[in-house]
């Protein structure tokens, strides 16, 4: 019997979804490498490969055999394949830029532990899409809003929440896409960078966001009377924002986000907040040429920089801080501190903090690689995001379930820890 890879599900599953690996048909305690590699759409290769030892029946089973050293990953480690994928070419992050195309993923499994690897026994290929079967995608172009709404299949009013990303700009479409796959209508809201918006970060209106709220509880298949919001980096500063000064807000889930305004002069009618100030000489670069800017940022609870701190005590919503312990973009565990008292010196409820030791900046929805470091359009060098690559990984599963979890209690009135599938 000819070596073969069994994958389940067999040929597609979304992104988020544990697969099942394994390879039948070799000899017995049979050494052989397996290798993982996807391309992104700008055609660059990300690849991982472990080694393995076959079972006394020619069987291997990723979730019963552990991956032995020398490879990307090593022990018990069913989806190492996937999230231990890296770029070939440095500093290149993996994101989504069409949700309605699936990524290739390519699973080779070769003869023992050489470098480079033996010869080629089997050969498979999976799909691992972001659309589920029946979700409907919508570009917005209403007004000044510039976005793509993500409605689930059916007639129903759906919770609804706008899916903010960072200082990257454009329109990423993947969380809110993968976040509408459980029920959700999500609303992924470009905010500059992007078609006729402003090309730079200078000054931000909350008008636009307002705009996008009021879009969102006007529309005939969103479930009121309020919505959530999701942010990451710089867009969980906007949510905070968008959650202190705008009506309509139930829930907000922040991921490493500041609880100061920053980056750029945040306006609302005559409301005027400051961008945090900061220090570049506090950048440290390594001999690679990385940069790391954890320390640039002012502390906002000292003197002038308090201004910048956002008034979420305003809120009328509950919070969701995401931390990663090891982030090195900012301090966001303080942040999130920070907030949290703020909150409750002014008699609000305490928000729900998750910390995550070992994990970076960018925590994406589970399965995606780890990001160590890549450009930083404002630093314009490359810049350290932080994490180790395994704890990052549960990080993500763990947070995504954190955040479903977070909305169906807070939009829906469900018990949080009930998974909500279509």
């Amino acid at each position: 019997m000819a070596p073969s890879i069994r994958i389940s599900p067999a040929a597609r599953s979304l992104f988020d979804e544990p697969l099942a690996i394994a390879v039948q048909g070799l000899g017995p305690r049979q050494q052989v490498t397996l290798r993982s590699s996807l391309r992104d759409e700008t055609g660059e290769l990300f690849q991982a490969c472990a080694r393995y030892q076959a079972g006394d029946d020619g069987e291997l089973d990723l979730a019963r055999c552990p991956a032995l050293p020398g490879g990307s990953f090593c022990g018990l480690e069913p989806m190492g394949l996937l999230w231990a994928l890296q770029p070939q070419k440095p500093f290149w992050r993996l994101v989504k830029r069409d949700v309605q195309r699936p990524f290739l993923l390519q699973l080779e499994v070769f003869e023992g532990h050489g470098d480079p690897p033996g010869r080629l026994l089997a050969q498979a290929q999976h799909e691992r899409g972001f659309l589920r079967d029946g979700v409907r995608r919508v570009p917005v172009r209403e007004g000044r809003i510039r976005a793509t709404l993500f409605l689930p299949p059916g007639n129903d009013p759906f919770p609804g929440i706008i899916d903010l990303y960072g200082t990257g700009g454009g329109l990423p479409e993947y969380r809110a896409c993968l976040l509408a796959n459980y029920g959700f209508a999500v609303l992924a809201l470009a905010f500059y960078s992007y078609e006729d918006l402003p090309r730079e970060m200078k000054e931000f209106h909350l008008e636009y966001f307002e705009e996008a709220i009021n879009y969102m509880l006007q529309h005939t298949q969103v479930k009121g009377p309020g919505i959530g919001l999701l942010g990451i980096s710089k867009g969980g500063d906007l949510c905070i924002s968008m959650a202190s000064f705008l009506k309509g807000i139930t829930a907000t889930a922040l991921i490493n986000s500041s609880v100061a305004n920053v980056g750029a002069v945040l306006r609302y009618r005559d409301i005027t907040i400051p961008p945090l100030g900061g220090n570049a000489k506090r950048i440290k670069v390594n001999k690679s040429g990385i940069a790391d800017i954890v320390d640039i940022l002012n502390n906002p609870l000292e003197g002038p920089d308090r201004q910048s701190f956002i008034p979420l005590e305003k809120a009328e919503c509950r919070f969701l801080f995401i931390v990663g312990q090891d982030d090195r973009n900012w301090k966001s565990e303080f942040f999130a501190v920070e907030g949290s008292k703020r909150l409750q010196a002014y008699g609000k409820e305490k928000p729900k903090i998750v910390c995550y030791p070992g994990a970076g900046h960018y925590i994406e929805p589970p399965f995606f690689p780890m990001c160590a470091a890549s450009m930083h359009l404002l630093v314009g060098k490359p810049v350290v995001w932080g994490g180790e690559p395994k704890a990052h990984c549960e990080a993500q599963i763990d947070a995504w379930q954190q955040i479903q979890a977070f909305f169906h209690k807070h939009l829906m009135g469900k018990p949080s820890g009930i998974s909500h599938k279509l």
